[in-house]
């Protein structure tokens, strides 16, 4: 049986599913063909439930939960791993400013809405083009999110806030970037295997560091090993093997600042059993 599976280039989605594509690991007779997309793009085809399989943000389940379950493996969630609002050091931000966003539907733009409500105009742009749009003038500041965590300060830019530490300050929990679904249509037997095989993925990778490098550097717009190792370090961690109830509590409260009604009801139902 082949599976769609959507994932985007960055180093922490190739890390985890590498075993998983490439066949590392015995996948008990499922085959999964991958789809690369900027995590807005996984938002949008998941929201029109194109892909058996994919990566999506938390922020964007709710428009696309008709569609898929969580799985409880593949999550990006953690501490100190936010999105980060930069600017240059020359700009003065206001409430007039315009504010570049790796996409409307991605949990960066839902925190930027949380903490910083007056910051109204805003333009949608590849997040790999964020930092230029900054240092070109075309907006006032950006949210970044991945690998230019790492970049932005060697690009001459600067913080003005880390969005990821807001969330955790107000809340004690981790912040819940992205999560990995499974078409609600597919037998429950193949979501429990699928989910089996992505932990047996996660396991693989940690245990064998080195050997998805070459499939993660085939696809990430950073080359440099000590930025793709930095860039694992902060997304890939226990959370990525098991969200715990840690991790699902933190979601559960993520879905009540989203708006969700009766998120019990809605929580207890989005996830593989």
């Amino acid at each position: 049986m082949k599976l769609t599976l959507g994932l985007s280039p960055c180093p922490n989605d190739t890390f985890i599913f590498d075993a998983l594509i490439n066949q590392k690991i015995d996948t008990e007779g499922l085959e999964f063909a991958p789809k690369f997309a900027d995590i807005e793009q996984l938002n949008l085809l998941a929201i029109k439930g194109d892909l058996d399989i994919t990566k999506f943000s938390f922020s964007a389940f709710t428009d696309c939960f008709q569609n898929y379950l969580l799985l409880d493996s593949g999550s990006a969630l953690g501490r100190a791993c936010g999105p980060l609002l930069v600017k240059k050091p020359s700009t003065i931000i206001n409430d007039n400013s315009e504010i570049a966003i790796p996409g409307n539907y991605t949990t960066a733009n839902l925190l930027l809405k949380l903490f910083y409500p007056s910051y109204s105009r805003k333009k949608e742009v590849l997040f790999s083009d964020i930092e230029n749009e900054i240092l070109n003038e075309k907006v006032d500041a950006g949210v970044i999110i991945h690998e230019n965590r790492f970049t932005f300060l060697e690009k001459g830019l600067e913080k003005v806030s880390d969005l990821g530490e807001l969330w955790e300050n107000s809340t004690g929990t981790p912040i819940p970037l992205g999560g990995i679904g499974i078409k609600r249509e597919i037998p429950a037997s193949i979501q429990k295997k699928v989910e089996q095989l992505l932990r047996k993925s996660v396991l693989y990778a940690f245990n064998n560091r080195n050997a998805s490098l070459d499939f993660i550097k085939k696809y990430s717009q950073e080359l440099n090993e000590d930025v793709i190792n930095q860039h694992i370090d902060l997304y890939v961690n226990e959370y990525t093997l098991s969200l715990s109830e840690s991790g699902k509590n933190a979601i559960k409260l993520f879905f009540k600042k989203v708006g969700v009604k009766s998120q019990h009801i809605f929580f207890d139902s989005s996830f593989v059993t």
